[in-house]
């Protein structure tokens, strides 16, 4: 069975996923639905409604919001995320509860039982896997976050019910494209004839609307068919037929980008006529609702904050956290990122809000050499007194914590990598 991999624990299977494909990305999707063919013949279906999620930034948010006031509802909901930040049983989640070893295991079994010679890669094999579990389980709900873009992502074999797109903004572009229109077009891939797609963006690019109108997809927009407001503590919601929801709690994911995705969750309710939710339901699931890495107060320091901030708009976000919740302290970032983002951009949005910089590479091919890291900051005007390298993101967390004082924090941010690594460490 699977060439003799019947015994392998996870980790094996993890560590021969990692040998199993010379690129780390392949996009395309002849491939993976192929082997889907060979491994789901009878064509069962992942749940009773799909909703999948594209989005530059607030995937990981939307899909924890939908799946928080989901099982608040008592419906039983299988999510599908990446990338993971400790262990890839993360990835797949039934009914809130990251999936066991042991049935990850046997599904990759039967994944490669049905590879044949046909190529995959780590991200293909592990959501091929994925759709393997939920169609064995009676869900009512499947949530599905695309990995890179959405026409050519492995997760669009699937058949959404309801697309959402959260946001649209320049990242990946080697693979997306170098401007918002473009990767538009790569982010309404997911949409289907006859299908409503809700998107979270204010500024959408006309090409999304050029291709929602081609294939015959429903549009609602946030700030012309739903919107929200501030209102004190709380906040309303509006949306199409003069549907109103009033006093909603604060969500409890932190900063004002979370408003936004909220208010883009509550139109995919709207929508989800099979499965109602009320307010009460909600307001529960939304304060309720917890995204790892996404502004995450270690729990056993308070002082420590983990987010995978690692583009402009994200950094964007985290800024005005931080801004919005000064301390009497210094703010100390513990910073490694991609050689391949717009480290100048991130840096420009932070730099305001960091009183001392730790600068390591996570230990992935794709990382930044601190050193060159250094050159960016001093070039958007950050002292280079405030700037250390570090060989590892260990090092750097361990120099932040014995310079930080009692009313200092300590942010980790720049990649999944550098927080994973971070996290790694506080075992």
């Amino acid at each position: 069975m699977a060439g003799g991999k019947d015994n392998y624990s996870l980790n094996d299977w993890l560590n021969w996923l990692e040998t199993l494909h010379p690129q780390e990305i392949e996009l395309g999707l002849e491939r993976v639905a192929e082997v889907n063919e060979r491994l789901n013949p009878d064509h069962r279906s992942l749940a009773r409604q799909v909703i999948m999620v594209a989005g530059t930034n607030g995937k990981g948010s939307c899909i924890a919001m939908l799946e928080a006031v989901l099982l608040t509802a008592g419906y039983s909901v299988g999510s599908y995320t990446s990338p993971h930040l400790r262990y890839f049983n993360e990835r797949v989640r039934i009914g809130g509860i990251d999936i066991d070893d042991m049935t990850l295991c046997r599904s990759f079994a039967r994944v490669e039982a049905s590879r044949d010679d046909t190529s995959l890669s780590y991200f293909e094999f592990g959501t091929l896997a994925a759709f393997d579990i939920f169609s064995r389980y009676k869900l009512d709900i499947a949530l599905l976050e695309v990995g890179l873009g959405g026409r050519l992502d492995a997760v669009n074999i699937a058949e959404p019910d309801i697309s959402v797109i959260t946001s649209i903004g320049i990242d990946h572009e080697d693979w997306l494209g170098h401007d918002r229109d473009t990767i538009g077009i790569e982010k309404a891939g997911i949409m289907r004839p006859g299908k409503l797609t809700v998107c979270g963006e204010r500024d959408l690019p006309q090409t999304v609307r050029d291709v929602a109108i081609k294939k015959g997809a429903e549009l609602q927009c946030i700030g012309e068919d739903f919107d929200y407001r501030r209102d004190g503590e709380h906040w309303d919601w509006s949306g199409p037929g003069n549907v109103e929801m009033m006093g909603l709690s604060a969500p409890g994911l932190q900063g004002e980008c979370q408003y936004n995705n909220a208010a883009t969750v509550l139109a995919v309710f709207q929508n989800l006529e099979m499965f109602p939710v009320d307010q009460a339901d909600i307001d529960e699931g939304l304060q309720e609702t917890h995204c790892r890495g996404r502004f995450e107060v270690d729990i056993d320091d308070p002082h420590l904050i983990y987010d995978v901030a690692h583009n402009r708009d994200s950094a964007v976000a985290l800024a005005g956290i931080l801004a919005t919740q000064p301390i009497q302290g210094e703010t100390r970032i513990v910073f490694g990122v991609m050689s391949d983002k717009d480290i100048a951009a991130i840096v420009a949005k932070l730099a305001a809000q960091v009183d001392a910089w730790y600068l390591a590479a996570p230990a992935v091919s794709r990382a930044a050499e601190p050193e060159d890291v250094v050159r960016v900051c001093i070039d958007k005007g950050v002292s280079q007194r405030i700037i250390s390298t570090f060989g590892s993101v260990q090092a750097a967390l361990e120099q932040a914590r014995k310079e930080a004082g009692e009313s200092d924090r300590i942010v980790v941010c720049g990649s999944f990598y550098t927080v994973a690594e971070a996290m790694s460490q506080q075992v």
